[in-house]
C-alpha cells in the first residue's frame, strides 16, 4: 500500500488569524470521543492520527470498530483486503455482522432498553417517542411483516416515506432480515420513484397516504402508484396510514401496514449477514444516464456513520440528533443508523420548518432538548430572511419596511441544549455561516462542516471539536480519509484550486452502482489511476483549512438536493412538444443553486406561455416540485460538439455572461447567442 506522507495531510493550526471564529474550550476537548480514542491509541495531536490512520487504515479502522464496540456475529480475520484491486476494497474479511444488533438489539436486550431512541414530531404536533425497547419491539413485528410477504434476504425494497417513525422501523426491520432497501425521496415524482424502482427490480415498496407540508396534505399514494405501474417487478405496497384520507387502492397488491405489522410477533431474529451483504441501494444522479445505484454494505455505511458522529461530532448516549434531512437523501440513513448504533436519541421531523412560523426548527429544539443539530446553508439562508413581532407572547409576521430581524425569532426560545451546530450538502457563504454561529449559537457553540457524498456514505472532509474553525471551511479530513487536493497529474497542490481526491479506501466505500460496475469505475476511478477522484474543487489555504468551492462535473445541486442534468433533460424530452433539452445550475440567494433549462422544440410547436408552463409541468410530474424549474427557456438550437454531445459548460457561461474557455470542441457557434439573449 503506497505510504502517505503526513506532509500531504493538512491540518487546521491556530495561527491567531482573526478569521478564526471558535477555538476548542476545556469543556469540548474533555468531553470529545476523539480525544479518548487518540489517547488509547498513545496519539498525542489529530495530525498524528490523520497520518496512521492514512498510512495504515486496517490499523485505524480495526482501533475504530473496538472503540465503538461493535459486536460481530462471526469476527473478521483480516481488517482489509484489496487483493481485487483498491477501487475493490473488501473490509472485515470473512466477518458476519449485521448492523441492526447494534443500533437497536443491544441497547434493547442489555444496555439501555428504556432510554429514548426515537423521537419525532409531526407538523401537526403530534409527538410520538420510543425507547430503545419500544423500537426493538416494533422493528420485529415489521421484520416479521415482511417476511409473511415472502420477502427473503438479498430482495429490494423501496421506502418511499415521509420522515415518520415507521420509516426508521421499515428501514431497520429490512435490514434485520437480510433484505435491502432503497430509500427515495419523499417529494419525487411518479416517474423518478418508478425508475429507481425498475433499476433495483424491487418487489416490494413501502410508502405512506400522505403527510404534512406547510400546512398541507401531500398525497404519496397516488404517488406511489404511478411509480408502480412503471415498475414490473412490483408485487407489494405496504402503506402507512399518517393522514387518514381516502386513497386509491389495489386489492391484493396492497395492504395497511397497521394490519398487516401491528398484528406479528414481537420478537425476530436478526440475520446474520456477511460482511459484503447489501443492505441499502441509494441513488445518487450524475451528469449522464439514469441515476446511479450505489450498493452500500452492513460493514461499510453504517459503521462510517457511527464513527463520523463519534469522532467529528462527538455523540454520545444520551444525546438528541435532529439533522434536517429526507429519507431519500443520504444524511436519512446516516443519521438513523448512526445515531442508535451510539446509543443516542434520533429526532424526526416531518414537514416544513417555517411552518406554522419561523420560529418552528427552533421550538423543535427547545422542545426536544435537542443536542446536535444538522442544517443546510439553504435552510439557514431561507431562516435569516424572516422577520417578525411578538404579540401577546405569540409572534406573528411583520411585513412593514422596519420589522424586527429574524433573530427574535430565535431568541424567543431557550436552546440552551444545544452543544454542536453542522451543515452539510452544499458550500456554505460567510452571512448565513456567521448568522448560525453568533445568533443560533451565541459564538460557543463550533459548526461541523462536514462534505463527502452518498457513494462515500458520509464525509470527506470536515471539523471536530479539537481543532479550530474558520468560517465556512472544514478543519482537516474526516479521521480515516486519506484526503488530497491535487492537479490533472494527482499532484498535491496547495495554496491553489484543484481536484478533490481520496487516496486509500476506508470502509463506507461504494461496492460499485447496481448493476453497472463499469460505470462505478469510470465515474470515480479512471481520471487518475489508483486515485478516487470525487469531482468537487478544493482548496487548502496557509493555515491548513480546507475549502469545497463547487462541483468540477455538471452536477446540479438545488438546496443540497442532488440532481443530474441528464434526469431533467430526460424530464423535459418527454413532453411531446421537445426535441432536445440542456439543464443547467445557476446561482440562486435562497438556493444555493436554481434549475434553467433550455428546450429547442420539435417541428410544428411554437414557443408561448402555455407550451412553457407544459414543460415546466412535465419536468415537475417527473422529479417533483422540489425540483421546480427556475425558469425555462425555447432556443432553436443548443450548443454541440460535431458528433452531438450538448456542451452544458458553454450552455452555463453563455447565459450567465461568464467568459466561455475553450471553444475547440464547438460545431455550431451561432448558438451561444441564442442563449445569450435568452438571460
Amino acid at each position: 500500500m503506497t505510504d502517505f506522507m503526513h506532509n500531504l495531510i493538512p491540518v487546521a493550526r491556530d495561527s491567531g488569524s482573526p478569521d478564526i471564529a471558535w477555538r476548542p474550550t476545556p469543556f469540548y476537548v474533555e468531553r470529545s470521543r476523539l480525544r479518548h480514542f487518540m489517547d488509547r491509541q498513545g496519539i498525542s495531536s489529530v495530525a498524528e492520527l490523520l497520518a496512521w490512520s492514512t498510512n495504515d487504515p486496517p490499523w485505524f479502522w480495526d482501533a475504530v470498530v473496538k472503540d465503538l464496540e461493535l459486536e460481530w456475529f462471526k469476527p473478521y480475520n483480516q481488517a482489509l483486503d484489496i487483493s481485487n484491486g483498491i477501487e475493490w476494497a473488501r473490509w472485515f474479511v470473512d466477518a458476519q455482522y449485521n448492523y441492526v444488533h447494534d443500533a437497536v438489539d443491544k441497547h434493547a436486550l442489555r444496555l439501555r432498553p428504556q432510554a429514548t431512541a426515537l423521537a419525532w414530531e409531526g407538523e401537526d404536533g403530534e409527538v410520538r417517542t420510543l425507547t430503545y425497547s419500544q423500537l426493538y419491539a416494533q422493528v420485529n413485528q415489521a421484520a416479521n411483516a415482511l417476511k409473511s410477504l415472502g420477502i427473503v434476504k438479498g430482495d429490494r425494497i423501496g421506502v418511499f416515506m415521509p420522515m415518520i417513525p415507521e420509516t426508521a422501523i421499515a428501514t431497520l426491520a429490512i435490514s434485520k432480515i437480510g433484505a435491502i432497501f432503497t430509500p427515495i425521496f419523499s417529494g419525487y415524482g411518479g416517474a423518478a420513484v418508478a425508475s429507481r424502482l425498475r433499476d433495483c427490480e424491487a418487489r416490494l415498496l413501502i410508502t405512506a397516504d400522505g403527510f404534512y407540508r406547510a400546512g398541507k396534505q401531500i398525497a404519496m399514494k397516488q404517488v406511489a402508484d404511478e411509480a408502480a405501474s412503471g415498475s414490473p417487478s412490483l408485487e407489494h405496497m405496504l402503506v402507512v396510514r399518517r393522514v387518514g384520507n381516502e386513497v386509491p387502492w389495489t386489492s391484493g397488491r396492497d395492504v395497511w401496514w397497521h394490519e398487516l405489522v401491528e398484528s406479528q410477533s414481537q420478537e425476530c431474529p436478526t440475520e446474520h449477514t456477511d460482511a459484503e451483504d447489501p443492505y441499502m441501494i441509494i441513488y445518487t444522479s450524475g451528469t449522464t444516464g439514469r441515476p446511479k445505484g450505489a450498493v452500500h454494505v452492513h460493514t461499510g455505511f453504517p459503521i462510517k456513520a457511527a464513527q463520523e458522529l463519534a469522532h467529528c461530532f462527538d455523540l454520545h448516549a444520551g444525546d438528541t440528533l435532529f439533522w434536517i434531512s429526507d429519507i431519500g437523501w443520504m444524511m436519512g440513513p446516516w443519521a438513523i443508523a448512526g445515531a442508535l448504533m451510539l446509543g443516542a436519541t434520533c429526532f424526526l421531523y416531518e414537514g416544513a420548518i417555517n411552518h406554522p412560523q419561523p420560529d418552528r426548527v427552533w421550538a423543535l429544539v427547545e422542545r426536544h432538548r435537542v443536542t446536535h443539530l444538522g442544517i443546510s446553508p439553504t435552510a439557514v439562508r431561507s431562516l435569516m430572511g424572516q422577520g417578525g413581532t411578538m404579540d401577546d407572547g405569540r409572534w406573528t409576521m411583520d411585513d412593514s419596511n422596519h420589522r424586527p430581524s429574524s433573530d427574535q425569532w430565535v431568541r424567543a426560545h431557550d436552546l440552551s441544549s444545544l452543544l454542536f451546530l453542522a451543515g452539510a450538502g452544499e458550500p456554505w457563504n460567510p452571512g448565513p455561516w456567521r448568522w448560525l454561529f453568533d445568533v443560533i449559537g451565541e459564538g460557543r457553540l463550533p459548526i461541523i462542516n462536514y462534505s463527502g457524498g452518498t457513494e462515500v456514505s458520509g464525509g470527506i472532509l470536515s471539523c471536530n471539536p479539537l481543532l479550530p474553525l474558520k468560517p465556512c471551511a472544514f478543519s482537516a479530513p474526516v479521521p480515516g480519509m486519506a484526503a488530497d487536493v491535487i492537479d490533472e497529474e494527482g499532484k498535491p497542490v496547495r495554496g491553489a484550486v484543484g481536484e478533490l481526491a481520496i487516496r486509500q479506501p476506508w470502509p463506507g466505500m461504494t461496492k460499485g452502482f447496481w448493476g453497472d460496475p463499469e460505470r462505478y469505475l469510470d465515474t470515480y476511478w479512471s481520471r487518475v489511476p489508483g486515485l478516487w477522484v470525487h469531482g468537487d474543487w478544493a482548496r487548502v489555504d496557509e493555515d491548513g483549512f480546507w475549502y469545497i468551492l463547487g462541483r468540477s462535473d455538471d452536477t446540479i445541486k438545488v438546496a443540497g438536493k442532488r440532481v443530474g442534468p441528464a434526469e431533467v433533460e430526460s424530464a423535459a424530452v418527454a413532453h411531446p412538444g421537445v426535441a432536445e433539452a440542456a439543464a443547467i445550475g445557476v446561482p440562486d440567494a435562497l438556493k444555493g443553486e436554481a434549475l434553467v433549462v433550455f428546450v429547442a422544440l420539435r417541428s410544428g410547436y411554437a414557443e408561448s406561455e402555455k407550451l412553457r408552463a407544459e414543460v415546466e409541468a412535465t419536468i415537475i410530474a417527473h422529479l417533483g416540485k422540489s425540483l421546480k424549474p427556475q425558469a425555462v427557456k425555447f432556443v432553436s438550437d443548443l450548443p454541440r460538439t460535431r458528433n452531438g454531445k450538448i456542451l452544458r459548460r458553454l450552455v452555463r457561461s453563455s447565459y450567465l455572461g461568464e467568459l466561455p474557455g475553450d471553444l475547440s470542441a464547438l460545431e455550431n457557434h451561432t448558438a451561444l447567442a441564442a442563449i445569450a439573449e435568452a438571460r
